[in-house]
């Protein structure tokens, strides 16, 4: 295990884009402003997570299709999409509305497990009754990831004069590259092995396992690393995304310092112990920008990582969510190496002047930002806390 860094290659947030039950427009309006905000930081990505029956976003495709109104670059990713609550055909259709409206920016985060509702008439209303004989195994990935292909679901009929000539025979809108920009959002060896193996990208979060006898946070985040890439058959080059709590005191006013102390001491004693059978949770990161980079610096997984990902505390506002990205990118980010898009976009056109290819140079800077490492196809996420009720998810969820 190698104690140098991966180059770090890309730099983003996670937000939940949550919003008040009787003026949920402000809260989405809000998280577009963030997005916008963001991209003008020359961030590379923002990831949204998804929440059913609850005051966050439940549609990131519909989401996703209004910021691609409002912003050119950033890329629009989702940690996670819960493939159980979704009918692979209807998604993949979603999907490919997004990310033709938002020029080929998805970046889908996607993770698998069964229903987990308490009330089984509630999972019958969610889920219509015929979730007991559903697959909701990693199948359920791969048949979405062929759907996005544009694989054939159908011989296209002949026309019969009614209704307009418009007959397909794959999923339409079909975006070319879509189906190549998956990640897998888990945190068990298991998935990691299966994700390693189907040739998609890795993301892990702050909620994880700890698996054979590995309590550590860290350590058991960066066997799940080296397991995907031991079974990806892009070996090394495959892309890992590390997602953690990160909390910038720097350049906040002293209110928000006071509330950013006072959430993080409140979720310290839950990152103590293992909840349920063998889930473990990440210590929020609190401090100044050396403490914040030593930590990173330290940190195993994020060592072997691609991309890094800061998630944004659900309770705060607007201007503190600001506030954080401007310290990621402006301070955070440069000292790790990292520099913002529009620099390297700068550069590569300089690069190309006098060389007549300006055009393809950013075709490639392009392809770069989005693009899964593994040479063949498509690197959020919640956690997989697979061992959890789904009450105690909810307990410790970030």
């Amino acid at each position: 295990m190698t104690s140098t860094p991966r180059p770090l290659r890309h730099l983003g947030f996670i937000h939940l884009v949550p919003f008040d039950r009787d003026d949920p427009r402000r809260g989405l309006e809000e998280g577009i402003e963030l997005f916008e905000y963001a991209e003008q930081l020359g961030l590379d990505s923002g990831w949204v997570r998804t929440r059913h029956l609850q005051y966050g976003l439940s549609s990131p495709a519909a989401f996703f299709s209004a910021v691609a109104q409002r912003t050119e670059r950033i890329g629009l990713g989702t940690a996670v999409i819960p493939v159980g609550h979704e009918n692979p055909f209807k998604l993949a259709e979603d999907l490919g509305t997004a990310d033709v409206l938002s020029g080929g920016r998805l970046l889908p985060g996607l993770s698998v497990h069964a229903p987990g509702y308490p009330d089984d008439a509630v999972n019958d209303l969610v889920h219509d009754a015929g979730w007991r004989e559903e697959d909701y195994g990693y199948g359920r990935i791969e048949r979405l990831r062929s759907l996005l292909a544009g694989e054939r679901v159908r011989d296209v009929p002949e026309y019969n004069g009614i209704g307009g000539d418009f007959d397909s025979e794959r999923v339409e809108p079909h975006s070319p590259g879509l189906s190549e920009r998956l990640w897998y959002g888990g945190g068990s060896l298991r998935s990691a092995e299966w994700a390693g193996s189907a040739g998609v990208n890795w993301l892990v979060s702050n909620i994880s396992s700890a698996e054979n006898g590995v309590t550590d946070f860290s350590a058991a985040q960066r066997a799940q690393i080296d397991a995907f890439r031991a079974a990806h058959p892009a070996g090394e080059r495959a892309r890992a995304t590390v997602a953690r709590v990160i909390v910038p005191t720097d350049g906040a006013t002293a209110e928000q310092q006071a509330k950013y102390h006072a959430y993080a001491e409140a979720r310290t004693p839950r990152t103590r112990k293992v909840h349920g059978k063998n889930t473990i949770i990440a210590l929020d990161v609190l401090g100044s920008l050396d403490e914040i980079v030593d930590y990173i610096r330290g940190d195993i997984a994020f060592q072997a990582a691609d991309d890094y990902l800061f998630e944004l505390p659900f309770e705060f506002e607007l201007d503190d969510w600001k506030q954080i990205l401007h310290q990621l990118a402006t301070r955070i980010g440069p000292v790790l190496g990292w520099r913002p898009a529009g620099e390297r976009a700068a550069e590569g056109a300089a690069g190309a002047e006098g060389t007549g290819a300006a055009e393809g140079a950013g075709a490639q800077s392009a392809d770069d930002r989005h693009a899964p490492s593994s040479p063949d196809r498509g690197g959020a996420a919640d956690g997989e806390a697979e061992t959890l009720s789904r009450e105690q998810r909810e307990e410790i969820r970030a």
